[in-house]
């Protein structure tokens, strides 16, 4: 009696042995357990197709084991404390999925994993290709989550910010392999291919033909193997998981073409297409790239918000303080941090009083004072004395990764653009090869002999190639203008989306202003002119670090030769320095009134006015503000005269905020707003219905310019809210908005001639190629002409 065979993994059946499972309704007998519940897992996914796709048969249950064991570890509570976090019996875990190429490929994953009995929410993010899922830990383990994803093609890890930088780097270095061998077979193949082309009309020796065929057969075979493998990887996967992308078509175009032009090489008749083969990798792996390049670059925030937090710390331990690893760090110890340090986590002051450099989280650039009993942020500085404080919350609840989570947030909740040209492609690619196969199987009743070539004809002669150019080509030439204006984009999608924006919304610090403290008013009392005042002030400053000191320009070479003696700063208030044998006070009315005899002079209470005061006398009074950039109201007039909503979101909770708000003519104004406040008034614009584009420079901005339709970062912004703008504003010049509107609609116009040039071509061309009166040749050279067509009137967006 012959042995049966294990359903899943081949291996035969020991005697006497009877285990069985029902799947795809039918009895399946294994060979062990271990295989049984395997196949059960698989079934239980939906993946019964899995067993009629594979090639191969699957690994033991015994060989399974040791992927069992690695994914078990990731049960271990120490080891998800890194990376997951938890409330009541829910747990939420970071993850970093390979293998994502496209959005059908996020939706896939979602899909599968929403059907699992204890996933609450999945959330996969496209761009940078992080899955954060919720699970009831009494239902599943974390281990359930990875074998789930790994089932339908995928692999997960734990998402670790220096893990993932190193895997972006190898990402990039093979892509550009991939892209950098198209690119040489492309431009070799092409200058053959143009021989080939000539040859059909002036002659040319057989001998020669034969060699330049071969030759582009060589050149073609790398581009076929290795830089388009990834389109043949996913054409497979999507296969197995009966799930249509892209990439299905696009294999198959580069995969017929490459065939055909064997047969034609071999059999030394007929036309070879090794040309428009390599052309047609080339520029889908430049599109590739480039997405690459930006989902890269929106990672990179997450990495570097999270570097803000220091390596280590120092923590009371056993009597004295002690120099701790910061992950070591728990609610309820006390630390200290020293002056010019990073505070290591959220606490509470419990000793000391010093100004906290809060700019990174807020944006704002001028410290606050922190004292006894203040809540403090991890991720801030302290600038000037030493604090002890009490860690209130580690880990996933710390302000700081607050801001990384509305990031996250912020990001898949960005309202999604279709692209135009993709969307078209990818439809028209899969209706031209269902039309090749029936242009085949007609002339296959008509003239057998020419129906393979008249198919390929169809095939080639509609290429959507002018279509896949389209959109990028306008997108770079308007790019050029926009560079010259001052702004650079970084995300594509803006000169598609920016003409339907119906409301702008502007930071104040930074952005409407120059961000750079000034004097904006001097007032007198004392004998003496402005600018000895204004020498006093700047000797006295001249070794303070504070935003303010730099408001006082340098009046004199005795300022930085010749500064105050005997300097004593006071936290939140001012300083006191020795200046010619005479002791002067300079800070807030509070300070000079608690350090002077000055106890019944009436100051000002407003917190942007500085007094210099001696022991006895008012010397001095400076108001001291930000300045408004010299276009920013123009720039806003112009806004407002093109019908948009004007917005002004800020977290300055000054009078300030208020005052320039009614000088740039600005209604709507939200002062003191945290980075969820902001989101919020985003959010609320979207209910309405309205299309936003987000101004700012700070990281309290992130999650907002996320958030917004379109985002724009100032010059001086932080290198974290430069990464996440879509657009950079390099001049300074808020002007260059306007310009940027001005160039988009002409982009959008432009963008839509050549989709309709595309379009008109392919329509007219189609049914020339499929009555056999367009040769392969000439659909080859009728599919370079489109091409150059839809290049030469994109070209003219660089002279707006």
């Amino acid at each position: 009696m012959q042995s049966q065979s294990c359903y899943h993994c081949g291996e035969s059946i020991p005697e006497n042995l009877d285990i069985t499972s029902d799947i795809d309704d039918q009895s399946r007998a294994f060979c062990c357990i271990g295989c049984q519940a395997v196949a059960l897992t698989i079934s239980g996914a939906g993946l019964e197709n899995y067993y009629q796709f594979r090639t191969e048969k699957a690994e033991q249950a015994s060989d399974l084991s040791d992927q069992q064991e690695k994914y078990a570890l990731y049960d271990e509570p120490s080891v998800q404390q890194k990376f997951c976090s938890y409330e009541d019996n829910l747990a939420s875990a970071t993850l970093l999925i390979k293998g994502i190429t496209c959005a059908a490929c996020v939706w896939l994953i979602e899909k599968h994993l929403e059907r699992i009995s204890g996933i609450e929410d999945v959330r996969v993010n496209l761009s940078t290709h992080r899955a954060t899922i919720t699970w009831d830990t009494n239902t599943l383990k974390l281990s359930d989550l990875f074998f789930a994803i790994d089932a339908i093609g995928y692999h997960a890890e734990p998402w670790k910010a220096n893990r993932a930088a190193q895997e972006q780097q190898k990402e990039s270095h093979t892509a550009l392999i991939r892209l950098g061998i198209a690119g040489i077979g492309m431009m070799q193949v092409m200058m053959m291919a143009n021989a080939l082309y000539f040859g059909h009309y002036t002659g040319i020796d057989s001998s020669y033909e034969a060699f330049i065929r071969w030759a582009s057969l060589f050149l073609t075979t790398p581009v076929v193997i290795y830089s388009a493998f990834p389109f043949f990887n996913a054409a497979v996967r999507d296969l197995k998981t009966k799930h249509l992308t892209m990439d299905v078509p696009v294999s198959i175009a580069i995969a017929l073409a490459y065939s055909a032009s064997i047969w034609a090489t071999f059999n030394g008749a007929g036309e070879v297409y090794f040309d428009s083969v390599c052309m047609f990798t080339f520029f889908l792996l430049l599109g590739r790239y480039f997405e690459m390049k930006v989902r890269h670059q929106n990672s990179q925030v997450t990495n570097d918000l999270i570097g803000l937090m220091p390596n280590s710390t120092l923590v009371y331990r056993e009597g004295e303080y002690r120099v701790t690893p910061t992950e070591q760090i728990a609610v309820g110890d006390k630390v200290l941090v020293k002056a010019g340090h990073t505070i290591p986590s959220d606490a509470k002051v419990i000793e000391g009083t010093a100004d906290i450099d809060e700019s990174a989280l807020t944006g704002e650039y001028l410290p606050v004072r922190k004292s006894m009993g203040d809540s403090v942020m991890g991720g801030t500085v302290c600038l000037d004395h030493p604090i002890e404080i009490e860690i209130t919350t580690i880990g996933h609840q710390n302000t700081l990764n607050l801001v990384v989570e509305l990031m996250n947030k912020a990001e898949s909740s960005k309202p999604r653009i279709a692209r135009i040209a993709d969307t078209i492609a990818s439809r028209f690619v899969a209706a031209v090869l269902i039309t090749a196969v029936s242009v085949w199987g007609a002339w296959m009743f008509i003239d057998p002999e020419k129906a393979f070539w008249i198919a390929l004809s169809v095939l080639v002669v509609t290429c959507p190639c002018a279509l896949s150019l389209a959109t990028p080509t306008a997108i770079t030439a308007a790019t050029s203008s926009l560079k010259r204006s001052g702004l650079v984009i970084t995300s594509t999608h803006v000169l598609e989306t920016l003409p339907t924006t119906t409301d702008v919304l502007f930071d104040k610090t930074g952005t409407l202003t120059e961000g750079k403290l000034s004097i904006a008013e001097v007032q007198i009392p004392a004998d003496i002119s402005e600018q000895e005042a204004l020498s006093l002030a700047s000797r006295l400053e001249a070794t303070s670090e504070h935003p303010i000191a730099r408001a006082f320009p340098t009046t004199s070479s005795s300022t930085s030769t010749n500064p105050a003696q005997h300097v004593e700063i006071t936290p939140g208030g001012g300083l006191s320095g020795e200046l010619d044998g005479t002791t002067y006070y300079i800070g807030h009315s509070e300070f000079i009134q608690n350090h002077t005899n000055l106890n019944e002079v009436l100051l000002p209470d407003e917190d942007n006015w500085v007094v210099l005061a001696s022991n006895t006398q008012l010397i001095a009074l400076f108001k001291v503000q930000d300045t408004l950039r010299s276009d920013a109201k123009e720039t806003l007039d112009q806004l407002k005269r093109e019908n948009l909503g004007v917005h002004m979101l800020t977290g300055d909770r000054s009078q300030s905020a208020k005052f320039m708000a009614e000088k740039l003519g600005i209604e709507d104004i939200h002062s003191g707003l945290t980075p969820q406040g902001k989101l919020d008034q985003l959010s609320k614009l979207h209910q309405e219905q309205k299309h936003t584009l987000m101004i700012g420079d700070g990281i309290n901005d992130i999650p907002v310019l996320a958030s917004a339709g379109i985002s724009i970062a100032m010059n001086e912004a932080t290198d974290l809210a430069k990464t996440k703008s879509d657009m950079i504003l390099m001049n300074g010049q808020l002007s260059a908005i306007n310009k940027a509107f001005k160039i988009a609609n002409h982009c959008r116009k432009i963008i839509k001639q050549n989709l309709t040039w595309a379009l008109v071509y392919n329509l007219v061309a189609l049914p020339l190629a499929a009555t056999g009166y367009i040769p392969p040749w000439a659909a080859a050279i009728g599919m370079s002409a489109s091409s150059l067509v839809v290049v030469l009137n994109a070209l003219r967006l660089r002279n707006i």
